[in-house]
């Protein structure tokens, strides 16, 4: 029987036996005629979804002259929470420029984090470095720059992540190759900014051989948690020994970039960290394993690659570890932590990735899935998608569980080879609506300062929301037909307001508002 590689079919067997219980709310394809890259998919405040990046840019004729790049730039498309297009943007050098990774500033923008091995051109106001540098671009909601730097020095920088702390400010996080400040052939470089883009400190950590580092999240203490891939045994700045040829390296940084702790994981093999999130008791680190029980490892594996998920506490200390399987080579490329309503438990886990046969390319299959867990690692399900040949393959990028239960999957799809779409699936999913604990109504931040996001817990298809004052005048009333909608709060005086909401199926409900 022919296949039919769109992945809307692909969807079809994804969901299998489950489809009564996840059903897909929309689709997005996004076409390119090139090998675009796609890096992840950042949840806005408003719960509406930036898509970002790699795409080599159509020609666009600006006035008199061609604006037209060598090479890869960022690419960013904005899409609103019913998955139409609010915005799309390009960000050019004149060499190859790639985005590598994207955080939701608290002011409702963006910082692009990426790799640059363009000097001062076009969109880029800065001169290379020397080799590639980091590019880091700051937007505000509707894509507008406002600021930019570029951070390198002669040797070849790459991004790998950036977030922002509680300060308001940011850490960013790549590698460098035979730094003169380095320790081995590739480390970390970690730079501390100001909210406004200023350095605040820089400092390199690594052992005597290769480190990566794979990804960075904040800590509830304004510091980071970085999870490194580490060849590298004791030596340099790192204080842990490798169990074997690749090992996850945890390192729990401090408000300033000081290291306050650093753990070593691994068997005898080669283990990969990929990814991490926070719990209620502390951190989660995933990524894949071809390690037996050996070093520190208590669980096998079972077939080539298997994931491997571990459970720390605020010190790093061990809780628990898992090990899980699909066949063939597992990729984990994203995990979500679901959070109780006050965000004091942890209820459950969701992982994505994708399955890569190990065997002849040209023939062999690839598939990505979903994978539920409780909050002790326990399965609870797992969701397949049934792949493609490598010549026509698919690929999980990203994956991002909403707080309404509903899942925002991005990856690409080769119709032929170097035509890489991109692919954007929203999913709903009873099994998780049942666990999201919902509020009527929900304002954030509260005490709010200039704006404010109201979100509605209940279903609907319409909803009024408006705003009064304590004495019950009315002020303002919005229109909306999404969960959460964003609210101007400028102009109100310092004090107490409510917020009603009425939608309609005439549901109602209602919450206080202080404007701070």
């Amino acid at each position: 029987m022919k296949k039919n590689y769109t992945l809307a079919l692909a969807l079809s067997a994804f969901l299998g036996v489950s489809a009564q219980e996840t059903e897909v709310a929309w689709q997005r394809d996004i076409k390119s005629s090139t090998q675009d890259f796609l890096s992840q998919v950042t949840t806005t405040i408003d719960q509406q979804y930036l898509i970002t990046g790699s795409s080599i840019h159509p020609s666009v004729d600006s006035g008199s002259s061609q604006k037209q790049n060598n090479g890869y730039d960022f690419h960013l498309i904005k899409l609103d929470q019913q998955g139409k297009e609010v915005w799309e943007k390009y960000f050019s050098g004149n060499n190859h420029d790639y985005l590598s990774s994207t955080v939701t500033t608290q002011d409702g923008g963006f910082l692009l984090s990426g790799t640059s091995y363009s000097g001062k051109n076009q969109d880029k106001k800065d001169q290379s470095r020397g080799g590639s540098d980091l590019w880091l671009i700051r937007l505000n909601e509707f894509g507008d720059e406002l600021w930019q730097k570029t951070l390198g020095s002669s040797s070849d920088e790459e991004a790998r992540s950036v977030i922002q702390t509680t300060d308001l400010g940011f850490f960013v996080a790549g590698n460098v190759q035979n730094s003169a400040k380095g320790y081995g052939s590739k480390d970390i470089l970690i730079v501390k900014l100001d909210k406004d883009g200023k350095e605040i400190s820089q400092s390199v950590l690594g052992g005597k051989g290769l480190d990566e580092v794979e990804k960075m999240i904040p800590t509830k203490d304004g510091g980071a948690l970085l999870g490194i891939y580490s060849r590298s045994n004791l030596g340099g700045s790192k204080k842990t020994e490798n169990f074997g040829e690749g090992d996850y390296w945890v390192i729990k940084l401090d408000k300033t970039g000081k290291t306050e702790w650093e753990k070593n994981f691994g068997g005898k093999g080669d283990d990969h960290v990929r990814t991490m999130s926070l719990t209620s008791s502390g951190y989660l680190i995933g990524g894949e394993s071809r390690s037996e029980r050996s070093g520190n490892k208590t669980v096998g594996i079972e077939e080539g690659t298997d994931l491997w998920l571990i459970s720390l506490n605020e010190r790093g200390e061990e809780l628990w570890q898992k090990s899980y399987s699909f066949g063939d080579r597992d990729i984990l490329m994203g995990m979500s932590v679901l959070h109780s309503a006050d965000d004091k438990t942890s209820k459950g886990i969701l992982l994505g990735g994708y399955t890569q046969a190990e065997g002849r390319i040209e023939t062999d299959d690839e598939t990505f899935w979903m994978l539920y867990l409780n909050q002790d690692g326990n399965e609870q399900w797992r969701k397949h998608v049934k792949g493609e040949s490598r010549k026509r393959e698919e690929r999980l990028s990203d994956i991002k569980l909403n707080r309404d239960g509903s899942i925002i999957l991005a990856g690409t799809s080769a119709e032929e080879l170097g035509k890489e779409n991109w692919k954007i699936v929203k999913l709903g999913d009873k099994q998780l609506d049942q666990l999201i604990e919902k509020q009527d109504i929900k304002i954030y931040p509260n005490p709010v300062s200039d704006y404010a996001y109201v979100e509605i817990g209940y279903d609907f298809k319409e909803a009024d929301i408006t705003l009064y004052d304590m004495g019950g005048r009315h002020l303002q009333t919005l229109n909306t037909k999404n969960k959460v909608t964003k609210i101007n709060t400028q102009n109100l005086i310092q004090g107490a307001y409510l917020v009603t909401i009425k939608t309609d199926n005439s549901k109602t409900a209602s919450a206080k508002l202080i404007k701070k």
